[in-house]
């Protein structure tokens, strides 16, 4: 059986990427998330800009390779240049996010 992240851990490991100095301003946080068998696994959200939600978990259970899962909408969201400017930045966050946890779940040797 693949070890799994515990939300604990996925909260420990945004600590880290937080002081890593990126901006942080869509605060992505852990939510419950049900493993396998009741396992206390967790699921990386954000709120970016325009009210978009993302999440952030890894591509198969268990696996290493993280993907990021933007929320579609019923409504079309319009936005100025500057808030268009602010959701690029928050997007480059997530990507930095992503790989961030893709390294650190490689880390623990899982595939």
């Amino acid at each position: 059986m693949p070890p799994f992240r515990s939300k604990d851990s996925l909260a420990g490991w945004l600590k880290e990427f937080e002081k890593l100095g990126y901006p942080t301003d869509a605060h992505p946080r852990v939510i419950e998330q049900d493993g396998s068998q009741g396992a206390n696994t967790g699921l990386v959200a954000a709120r970016l800009t325009g009210g978009l939600d993302i999440y952030i978990q890894p591509a198969v259970e268990g696996g290493a390779n993280w993907v990021v899962t933007i929320d579609s909408r019923e409504e079309a969201t319009e936005l100025s240049p500057a808030d268009v400017a602010r959701l690029s930045t928050e997007l480059a966050t997530v990507a930095a996010l992503c790989t961030f946890l893709e390294q650190k779940s490689l880390a623990l040797g899982e595939s």
